[in-house]
């Protein structure tokens, strides 16, 4: 299989996912809503992420001509009327978990209206917007214009909260930098419930060094959180008013989290040059987060030989040459790792013998598609750029293209 072939397979697989693991029984609450993860396990559970990356792989399926625009459009506007009027909502930010087929949240799971989980479902819906226009548009502005950012905005620390309830507030706080950018251009670009724009400065910006790479590194280091936002917004060529660039810093983040599997300190038979991209990911004992050092002292990150595809893939618009080898070698060598959806969500060769995911995460195939569509196309940036909120935000925030 030649890489363009490789790429588009598992771009077109990792669609198939959030295509055929949805609700679709027209008839019941939880229309359009999409699994979590596949698995025995999760039969009952979705999530919102998954449906925000899942919104926007409805329209690369469309122009990729694997679905026609009238089913796009039909499922993108059903799965919006889902959220509208039936999940379960906290000031417009929605639970991360909930059940697929009544909307309401899964209250096994404990959960709490998410910021960040909404965010990537707006983002996702933002994009269907922009695509689709009309009844679809319509109903991304109703969702949009009820979510109240100042519920999130703790402005005597000029942060925003991780979680919040009702009976006791906000909790927790995005105090350092990690996938969160997404919610400053939400929260800032809103037309009816806006935060200030100070926020972008309130989170602390902490430079790393690690192997002559020096970057502004997360808590714990994982891919995922110089992907996320970088999925829908284009930061390629933009600077912020310090002088940061968050795209330049996502290419150093991703060599130093290869450079880390290179070098191997953990002693791991999995890691190597082309077995690396360390991220949130299932992992034989249960979900891990690994990532790359430096850490903050406070976080402890399990490093047991698991390696995810999506490490790779997610980053192959920032290292298009390192990420093609990992995902050529993980097609080539562990035919395990290959599914129904394309890679599965992780291996792992330090088990004896070696160690596959049984199931795929919609989040992992979800960054995983964007990032193909982005790195072939550009057609989930050149959406999502176009909205007049993620403009007005840029704007406020002082992001500007330097090229």
């Amino acid at each position: 299989m030649t890489t363009f072939n490789l790429l588009d397979e598992e771009a077109r697989r990792s669609f198939d996912f959030f295509w055929k693991e949805a609700n679709t029984d027209k008839n019941s609450p939880g229309y359009g809503l999409i699994l979590d993860k596949t698995g025995s396990d999760s039969t009952e559970v979705a999530s919102i992420a998954s449906v925000g990356f899942g919104l926007s792989a409805i329209v690369i399926g469309v122009e990729r001509g694997w679905i026609t625009f009238d089913e796009g459009f039909e499922r993108t506007k059903g799965t919006l009327e889902t959220f509208l009027n039936n999940v379960e909502h906290v000031g417009g930010f929605f639970y991360h978990f909930l059940n697929m087929k009544t909307a309401k949240r899964f209250e096994e799971y404990h959960d709490c209206a998410s910021i960040i989980d909404t965010s990537l479902f707006l983002n996702g819906a933002v994009t269907s917007a922009e695509y689709f226009g009309g009844e679809v548009k319509e109903l991304f502005e109703k969702i949009y214009q009820r979510v109240d950012w100042s519920l999130y905005y703790d402005e005597s620390r000029n942060l925003f909260f991780m979680g919040y309830h009702e009976e006791t507030g906000g909790f927790g706080q995005w105090d350092m930098y990690a996938e969160q950018l997404m919610q400053y251009i939400l929260g800032v670009g809103s037309p009816t419930h806006p935060v200030p724009a100070e926020i972008y400065n309130g989170f602390e910006r902490r430079l790393a060094e690690y192997d002559g790479y020096e970057y502004y590194n997360s808590p714990g280091g994982a891919l995922f959180t110089h992907q996320f936002s970088h999925a829908w917004f284009n930061f390629k060529d933009m600077e912020d008013k310090d002088g940061i660039n968050w795209f330049d810093n996502s290419i150093k983040a991703t060599l130093a989290s290869r450079k880390f599997s290179i070098n191997n300190p953990e002693n791991k038979k999995t890691y190597h040059k082309n077995a690396w991209g360390l991220t949130a990911c299932e992992g034989p004992t249960g979900y891990i987060v690994p990532g790359t050092p430096p850490f903050y002292e406070e976080v402890k990150v399990q490093f047991d030989g698991t390696v995810p595809p999506c490490g790779p893939a997610g980053s192959i618009v920032f290292t298009p040459k390192e990420s093609i080898e990992a995902l050529e070698y993980m097609y080539e060598n562990h035919p395990k790792l290959w599914g129904e959806y394309g890679f599965l969500d992780s291996y792992n060769e330090d088990i004896e013998p070696t160690w596959y995911a049984e199931r795929v995460i919609g989040i992992d195939k979800g960054i995983t598609l964007l990032m193909l569509e982005n790195y072939r196309s550009g057609l989930i940036w050149d959406l999502y750029m176009r909205n007049e909120y993620v403009q007005k935000a840029q704007k406020l925030i002082g992001w500007k293209k330097v090229k």
